[in-house]
Protein backbone atom coordinates (compact mmCIF):
# COMPACT_ATOMS: atom_id res chain seq x y z
CA UNK A 1 0.00 0.00 0.00
CA UNK A 2 1.23 3.42 -0.41
CA UNK A 3 2.66 5.25 2.21
CA UNK A 4 1.18 8.94 3.07
CA UNK A 5 4.68 10.56 2.74
CA UNK A 6 5.92 13.43 0.65
CA UNK A 7 7.83 11.83 -1.20
CA UNK A 8 5.67 8.66 -1.93
CA UNK A 9 2.37 10.88 -2.76
CA UNK A 10 4.46 13.03 -5.23
CA UNK A 11 6.57 10.10 -7.12
CA UNK A 12 3.53 7.73 -7.36
CA UNK A 13 1.47 6.73 -10.40
CA UNK A 14 -1.64 6.74 -8.00
CA UNK A 15 -1.97 10.33 -6.90
CA UNK A 16 1.54 13.11 -7.96
CA UNK A 17 0.97 15.50 -6.01
CA UNK A 18 3.72 18.06 -7.41
CA UNK A 19 1.16 17.72 -11.17
CA UNK A 20 -2.12 18.70 -9.46
CA UNK A 21 -0.18 21.82 -7.92
CA UNK A 22 1.23 22.70 -11.00
CA UNK A 23 -1.93 23.09 -12.71
CA UNK A 24 -3.35 24.70 -9.94
CA UNK A 25 -0.53 27.10 -9.68
CA UNK A 26 0.80 26.07 -6.29
CA UNK A 27 -2.55 26.72 -4.66
CA UNK A 28 -2.61 24.05 -1.78
CA UNK A 29 -5.75 25.20 -0.68
CA UNK A 30 -7.44 24.83 -3.53
CA UNK A 31 -5.44 21.62 -4.26
CA UNK A 32 -7.15 20.13 -1.09
CA UNK A 33 -10.44 21.69 -1.47
CA UNK A 34 -10.52 20.14 -5.07
CA UNK A 35 -9.36 16.82 -3.06
CA UNK A 36 -12.12 17.04 -0.63
CA UNK A 37 -13.91 17.10 -3.33
CA UNK A 38 -12.95 14.42 -5.60
CA UNK A 39 -13.62 11.95 -2.60
CA UNK A 40 -17.09 13.04 -1.91
CA UNK A 41 -18.05 13.13 -5.33
CA UNK A 42 -16.29 10.08 -7.41
CA UNK A 43 -15.36 6.98 -4.94
CA UNK A 44 -18.47 4.99 -6.76
CA UNK A 45 -17.71 6.10 -10.76
CA UNK A 46 -16.88 2.98 -11.20
CA UNK A 47 -19.53 1.31 -10.06
CA UNK A 48 -21.60 3.54 -11.28
CA UNK A 49 -20.37 3.16 -14.86
CA UNK A 50 -20.37 -0.44 -14.60
CA UNK A 51 -24.32 -0.63 -13.77
CA UNK A 52 -25.02 1.94 -16.81
CA UNK A 53 -22.98 -0.70 -19.23
CA UNK A 54 -24.28 -3.71 -17.80
CA UNK A 55 -27.65 -1.98 -18.00
CA UNK A 56 -27.26 -0.95 -21.81
CA UNK A 57 -27.03 2.43 -21.43
CA UNK A 58 -23.57 2.62 -22.75
CA UNK A 59 -23.40 7.24 -23.64
CA UNK A 60 -23.96 7.35 -19.58
CA UNK A 61 -21.59 4.77 -19.08
CA UNK A 62 -18.86 6.66 -21.30
CA UNK A 63 -20.23 9.94 -19.79
CA UNK A 64 -18.81 9.14 -16.30
CA UNK A 65 -16.07 7.57 -17.38
CA UNK A 66 -15.27 10.93 -19.44
CA UNK A 67 -16.54 13.05 -16.42
CA UNK A 68 -14.17 10.77 -13.83
CA UNK A 69 -11.22 11.09 -16.50
CA UNK A 70 -10.95 14.92 -16.32
CA UNK A 71 -11.05 15.21 -12.35
CA UNK A 72 -8.48 13.00 -11.94
CA UNK A 73 -6.30 14.96 -14.31
CA UNK A 74 -6.87 17.97 -12.25
CA UNK A 75 -5.74 16.25 -9.14
CA UNK A 76 -2.26 14.79 -10.70
CA UNK A 77 -3.93 11.08 -10.67
CA UNK A 78 -1.95 9.68 -13.57
CA UNK A 79 -2.85 6.28 -13.42
CA UNK A 80 -6.57 6.72 -12.91
CA UNK A 81 -6.51 9.48 -15.72
CA UNK A 82 -4.75 7.01 -18.20
CA UNK A 83 -7.25 3.99 -17.54
CA UNK A 84 -10.02 6.35 -17.73
CA UNK A 85 -8.62 7.38 -20.78
CA UNK A 86 -8.09 3.68 -22.57
CA UNK A 87 -11.54 3.23 -21.44
CA UNK A 88 -13.72 5.63 -22.56
CA UNK A 89 -13.91 4.58 -25.98
CA UNK A 90 -14.39 1.11 -25.28
CA UNK A 91 -17.72 1.87 -23.45
CA UNK A 92 -19.66 1.90 -26.51
CA UNK A 93 -18.17 -1.86 -27.55
CA UNK A 94 -19.07 -5.11 -25.95
CA UNK A 95 -18.58 -6.18 -22.51
CA UNK A 96 -15.93 -7.94 -23.27
CA UNK A 97 -14.23 -4.65 -24.34
CA UNK A 98 -14.45 -2.76 -21.23
CA UNK A 99 -15.41 -5.44 -18.35
CA UNK A 100 -11.85 -6.01 -17.93
CA UNK A 101 -10.20 -2.42 -18.47
CA UNK A 102 -13.43 -1.43 -16.10
CA UNK A 103 -12.34 -3.97 -13.12
CA UNK A 104 -8.65 -2.42 -13.57
CA UNK A 105 -9.82 1.02 -13.11
CA UNK A 106 -12.05 0.15 -10.68
CA UNK A 107 -8.95 -0.82 -8.75
CA UNK A 108 -7.20 2.08 -8.91
CA UNK A 109 -9.79 4.09 -7.95
CA UNK A 110 -9.89 2.15 -4.20
CA UNK A 111 -6.27 3.01 -4.00
CA UNK A 112 -6.20 6.50 -4.76
CA UNK A 113 -9.17 6.90 -2.72
CA UNK A 114 -7.02 5.43 0.16
CA UNK A 115 -4.44 7.68 -0.65
CA UNK A 116 -6.40 10.83 -0.49
CA UNK A 117 -7.82 9.42 2.82
CA UNK A 118 -4.04 9.13 4.08
CA UNK A 119 -3.20 12.34 3.15
CA UNK A 120 -6.16 14.35 3.92
CA UNK A 121 -6.43 12.21 7.61
CA UNK A 122 -3.12 13.59 8.29
CA UNK A 123 -1.19 16.66 7.88
CA UNK A 124 -1.85 17.75 4.57
CA UNK A 125 -0.66 21.34 4.59
CA UNK A 126 2.76 20.03 5.54
CA UNK A 127 2.89 17.50 3.42
CA UNK A 128 2.26 19.37 0.45
CA UNK A 129 4.60 22.58 1.10
CA UNK A 130 7.02 19.77 0.21
CA UNK A 131 5.86 20.05 -3.21
CA UNK A 132 4.58 23.40 -3.24
CA UNK A 133 6.51 26.43 -5.80
CA UNK A 134 6.45 29.22 -3.07
CA UNK A 135 6.06 31.27 -6.30
CA UNK A 136 3.93 29.50 -7.17
CA UNK A 137 0.52 30.60 -5.67
CA UNK A 138 -0.80 33.28 -7.90
CA UNK A 139 -2.59 36.54 -6.56
CA UNK A 140 -5.94 38.13 -8.02
CA UNK A 141 -4.66 39.34 -11.05
CA UNK A 142 -5.53 42.92 -12.59
CA UNK A 143 -6.12 40.94 -15.98
CA UNK A 144 -8.87 38.59 -14.41
CA UNK A 145 -12.03 40.33 -15.95
CA UNK A 146 -10.18 39.83 -19.54
CA UNK A 147 -9.17 35.93 -18.52
CA UNK A 148 -13.55 35.79 -17.59
CA UNK A 149 -14.34 37.50 -21.32
CA UNK A 150 -11.64 35.05 -22.84
CA UNK A 151 -13.49 32.47 -21.08
CA UNK A 152 -16.70 33.68 -21.75
CA UNK A 153 -16.22 33.77 -25.58
CA UNK A 154 -14.53 30.18 -25.73
CA UNK A 155 -17.01 28.76 -24.14
CA UNK A 156 -19.77 30.56 -26.27
CA UNK A 157 -17.98 29.14 -29.67
CA UNK A 158 -17.69 25.61 -27.85
CA UNK A 159 -14.13 25.94 -28.26
CA UNK A 160 -11.86 23.03 -26.43
CA UNK A 161 -9.42 25.43 -25.49
CA UNK A 162 -11.98 26.83 -22.74
CA UNK A 163 -10.61 23.82 -21.15
CA UNK A 164 -7.03 24.76 -21.45
CA UNK A 165 -7.85 28.10 -19.90
CA UNK A 166 -9.66 26.54 -16.59
CA UNK A 167 -6.78 24.06 -15.86
CA UNK A 168 -3.90 26.94 -16.76
CA UNK A 169 -5.77 29.97 -14.57
CA UNK A 170 -7.26 27.90 -11.94
CA UNK A 171 -6.17 30.09 -8.77
CA UNK A 172 -6.67 33.49 -10.24
CA UNK A 173 -10.45 32.10 -11.53
CA UNK A 174 -11.40 30.20 -8.18
CA UNK A 175 -10.37 33.31 -6.46
CA UNK A 176 -12.33 35.14 -8.66
CA UNK A 177 -15.58 33.07 -8.57
CA UNK A 178 -15.21 31.04 -5.70
CA UNK A 179 -14.39 27.48 -5.84
CA UNK A 180 -17.89 25.82 -6.10
CA UNK A 181 -18.51 27.79 -9.21
CA UNK A 182 -15.23 27.29 -10.76
CA UNK A 183 -15.86 23.65 -9.62
CA UNK A 184 -19.52 24.06 -11.39
CA UNK A 185 -17.59 25.74 -14.35
CA UNK A 186 -15.39 23.31 -14.43
CA UNK A 187 -16.86 19.80 -14.06
CA UNK A 188 -19.40 20.92 -17.10
CA UNK A 189 -16.91 21.75 -19.26
CA UNK A 190 -14.81 18.82 -18.44
CA UNK A 191 -18.48 16.81 -20.05
CA UNK A 192 -18.25 19.54 -23.05
CA UNK A 193 -21.33 20.99 -21.74
CA UNK A 194 -20.66 24.47 -22.61
CA UNK A 195 -23.66 25.48 -22.47
CA UNK A 196 -24.12 24.82 -18.69
CA UNK A 197 -20.75 26.08 -17.91
CA UNK A 198 -21.39 29.36 -19.71
CA UNK A 199 -24.62 30.01 -17.81
CA UNK A 200 -23.21 28.91 -14.68
CA UNK A 201 -20.08 31.79 -15.55
CA UNK A 202 -22.13 34.06 -16.60
CA UNK A 203 -24.35 34.03 -13.45
CA UNK A 204 -21.94 34.33 -11.56
CA UNK A 205 -20.39 37.06 -13.33
CA UNK A 206 -23.45 38.99 -13.23
CA UNK A 207 -23.79 38.38 -9.40
CA UNK A 208 -20.11 39.75 -9.14
CA UNK A 209 -21.43 43.07 -11.31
Amino acid sequence: MMTSSPSALGEGHILQVETGLQQLMGDRDLYLQILRRFRQRYPDSGCDARSALAGGDAVQGQRIIHTLKGAAGMIGAQQVYLLATQLEPLCLGPAQDWSAPLAQLEQSLRSLITTIDELLDGDPQHMLAAHADSDGAAAHLPETRMLLLLLTRLLDEGDGAAIDVLEQSATVLAASLGVEVFQEVTEAAHQFDFEAALATLQAAMARAD
